[in-house]
């Protein structure tokens, strides 16, 4: 069992930074993936961001490359996501989640660990 707890998440401008973080307890192995997911308002849950926990690779969708970075800090069992450049269409309800085996994967369905969330609103 794992248990995620996110943290970060604000009311920032458009343009502006933030970093959010998703502690995790329990079992943490280096087969894990980890990832961000968001959701907006009547849109479906989707994924933004993911990082394999050994190896570190990572994966982005097109539109937060160049953005977003996700790093992982393994003495901590954290996983951060740092935003720069935000912009309206960012806000969004953000998510961990965890992955227990296999590559990165951008399906919802996949995941089998689920934080509650953190709120991220981009003013324009």
């Amino acid at each position: 069992q794992v248990q995620l707890v996110e943290s970060g998440g604000g009311l920032v401008q458009a343009g502006g930074s933030l970093r959010l973080s998703c502690a995790a307890s329990g079992r943490t192995f280096s087969t894990y993936v980890m990832a961000w997911f968001r959701q907006a308002p009547e849109n479906e849950r989707e994924f933004v961001a993911g990082i394999k926990w050994g190896s570190g690779n990572t994966y982005y969708i097109d539109s937060v490359k160049g953005r977003f970075t996700i790093s992982r800090d393994n003495a901590k069992n954290t996983v951060y996501l740092q935003m720069n450049s935000l912009k309206a269409e960012d806000t969004a309800k953000y998510y961990c989640a965890v992955k227990s085996l296999g590559p990165i994967a951008t399906t919802r369905a996949e995941y089998d660990y689920w934080g509650q969330g953190t709120q991220v609103t981009v003013s324009s």
